[in-house]
Parts: C-alpha cells; structure tokens; sequence
C-alpha cells in the first residue's frame, strides 16, 4: 500500500502531534517509510508546504528527504478533471478554484491505483460542504479511494517510539 500525504497531515503532524525537536524518531521512522515506498506526498502539496518557512520546511528541503518523500510521478490532467468534476462538482469559477487548491491532484495520483493507494489527511467528512468548500474524504468517495488520518497510517505501518530502522 502507498500513502499519499496531504499538507496537513505534515504540517499539523508538526504543529500537534510529532514536533520535529521533540519527537525526532517519528520523523526518522516516516523518511524510512518514505525510502521503502510506503509513503509519499505529491509534489502539488510538496510546494504548498515549503512555500513558507521554518523547521519542517527545511527539513523537507533537505535533498535527501526530498528525494525520499516526494512521489516521482507526474500529474495526470484528465484524472485531475475527473477528480474536479465528480469529485467536487465541476464548472469552477476562479474563486471556487483557489478554495479546492491542490486537493485535486493529491486524489488524482490515488486514482491511478486505487486498490493500492491510500490518502492521508486530517480532513475530515463533512458532506454538508459542497463544491469548493468539500472535504478530501467527500470527493474521494465517489472514486471508492480510502481515506486515512495520521492515526491510521501510524497504526498500519506500526510507529511506535521506540522504532529502529
């Protein structure tokens, strides 16, 4: 199974969860995880974290890490349409476009293996939220692509603190 991280999963992972000074390990054990093909983050959501600054991003920018976590795949415009379309509902205006993001190319690489591609984000299901406003897991269910958050994907490759490569 390969893990597709979305920004947040990163950033907020960061912020919330697994700072990188104070839980070092959890950001070792997620390059290692990286290295052995388990998990990625697309470039669309590379860029959209290391357009800021800080820590994370420069241990993202770090050539080793970035060649370990960044998915080595090109985006695929018809899948990123269908995604737009089915996904979140199709016929965007600009502003609608700059609410979805990057979002849509993120689901874009999950569909191009679906049986072997999982999402990871913090988002949560809110099938209230239409259009531009929808959340990941909302526009990955038409496409029947499984959704996790950082505890999922935690628990399914087996972090624990005491990890050793």
């Amino acid at each position: 199974m390969l893990y597709l991280l979305d920004a947040d999963t990163l950033i907020r992972g960061d912020r919330d969860f697994y700072p990188l000074e104070r839980f070092p390990v959890f950001w070792r054990w997620l390059r290692h995880q990286a290295d052995v093909g388990s998990v990625k983050i697309p470039v669309e959501q590379f860029e959209e974290i290391t357009a800021g600054n800080g820590e994370l991003v420069d241990w993202l920018c770090d050539d080793e890490n970035k060649a370990a976590l960044v998915l080595a795949e090109e985006s695929d415009p018809n899948l990123v349409n269908s995604v737009m379309d089915l996904g979140y509902g199709g016929n965007f205006n600009e502003d609608e476009v700059e609410l979805v993001g990057r979002d849509p190319f993120l689901i874009a690489y999950a569909l191009t293996d679906i049986a072997n591609r999982t999402v990871v984000t913090f988002e949560v299901s809110a099938p209230g939220q239409k259009r531009g406003k929808r959340k990941i897991p909302d526009a990955c269910k038409p496409f029947d692509i499984d959704c996790c958050n950082l505890r999922g994907l935690i628990q399914d490759l087996d972090f624990t603190t005491d990890w050793q490569p």
